[in-house]
């Protein structure tokens, strides 16, 4: 069942929902393709990156629209949140600083990786020896702490887009 089909007892959609719901729906769309359809010849951990990516640009797509340019109402950002259509604990972990180009929550978890630490790709490049290049295991990022040294698409992909960025420039 679609998340977009209403269910009984369900909220009332928001006005100003239309905004976001053909990139959302789209994006569902490519999510359920890589699902149905993962990529040969690669590892296991590599053939979810598009999930942890397709993930991390619905929910970016849905916070700078908000956040940045304020083009959706609280009442659309919220209900995106509680009906689970983006990740609302990545979008607030980037409120906080030194996480606005956090990849994942996972990534920041020190249960999983060895002796409490967290993502390589959390490192800032500044520290990182000159030429160094690294994939995130888990997400296939390649470095998301902030600092002007980063990565404008930390995933070198197009699910690094920034859509709400490029929605914007098409507009102007």
């Amino acid at each position: 069942m679609s998340q977009w089909v209403r269910r009984a007892g369900a909220r009332r959609r928001p006005a100003g929902l239309e905004a976001v719901e053909p990139t959302l729906q789209a994006l569902d769309e490519e999510l359920r393709r890589v699902v149905a359809d993962p990529p040969h010849g690669v590892s296991h951990a590599e053939a979810l990156w598009p999930v942890h990516q397709i993930n991390w640009q619905k929910s970016r797509y849905v916070y700078d629209l908000y956040w940045r340019y304020g083009r959706i109402s609280e009442e659309v950002y919220q209900y995106c949140i509680d009906q689970k259509l983006v990740d609302g604990k990545l979008m607030a972990k980037w409120r906080r600083p030194g996480y606005e180009k956090l990849c994942s929550t996972y990534v920041i978890n020190p249960k999983n990786y060895n002796f409490g630490t967290v993502s390589v790709c959390r490192v800032p490049r500044s520290s990182l020896k000159a030429g160094t290049e690294f994939r995130d295991q888990t997400t296939g990022c390649r470095g998301c702490a902030s600092g002007v040294e980063g990565y404008d698409n930390i995933f070198g992909n197009k699910y690094g887009q920034r859509l709400a960025q490029l929605q914007m420039m098409r507009e102007s």
